[in-house]
């Protein structure tokens, strides 16, 4: 993988585990290029329905915190630009890609074909033996510190994570890199 590529760390809070169901309290993006962390975009998302007292106190996000920001169609453009050309990353990348897929297809626009890479099927790969690879394990296990179930935080532990992987591996393989679908 050439490391000068534009990789998006991408990392999404919800209302729940459904895409269908459910919608994004939160989205954060962190751009890393060159073994660099060079960009980052963050923005609360009004969900347009309560959020659970479950996820209010996993997440710390409130519905009044979330009452006058913007709705995810307001902030698509400013999604769709960051996305643009790179290659997106996630831990657990099914998870971000079907809740942003599910609220670009409400705004009525398609999202981006992207290649795409699972740190969890990274990290699985690189790092063997451990009881799971749930991001907190893994932070832990390489000493970094724990984004705290924001997506801020989560997305820059997560590309924190990718530089930490591909430093182990530079060279992705291709069953690591998967196609847009």
């Amino acid at each position: 993988m050439d490391l000068q590529r534009i990789f998006s760390v991408v990392d999404v809070e919800t209302t729940g585990l459904s895409p269908e169901r459910d919608r994004v309290t939160e989205v954060a993006i962190v751009r890393v290029q060159g073994g660099q962390i060079t960009h980052s975009y963050s923005s609360l998302i009004n969900p347009e329905r309560p959020i659970p007292p479950f996820i209010q106190q996993m997440t710390g996000i409130t519905d009044a915190m979330v009452g006058k920001a913007p709705k995810f169609a307001e902030i698509l453009p400013s999604i769709a630009s960051n996305l643009a050309g790179t290659v997106f990353v996630a831990h657990n990348v099914r998870f971000d890609i079907g809740f942003l897929a599910a609220e670009f297809a409400r705004a009525q626009s398609a999202f981006p074909p992207l290649e795409r890479i699972d740190t969890v099927a990274l990290a699985r790969s690189e790092l063997k033996g451990l009881s799971n690879y749930r991001l907190e394990t893994l932070c832990g296990h390489l000493g970094l510190a724990v984004g705290g179930h924001r997506a801020l935080g989560d997305a820059t532990v997560t590309a924190q994570l990718l530089l930490r992987l591909l430093g182990a591996s530079p060279q992705i393989a291709p069953a690591q890199l998967t196609r847009p679908r």
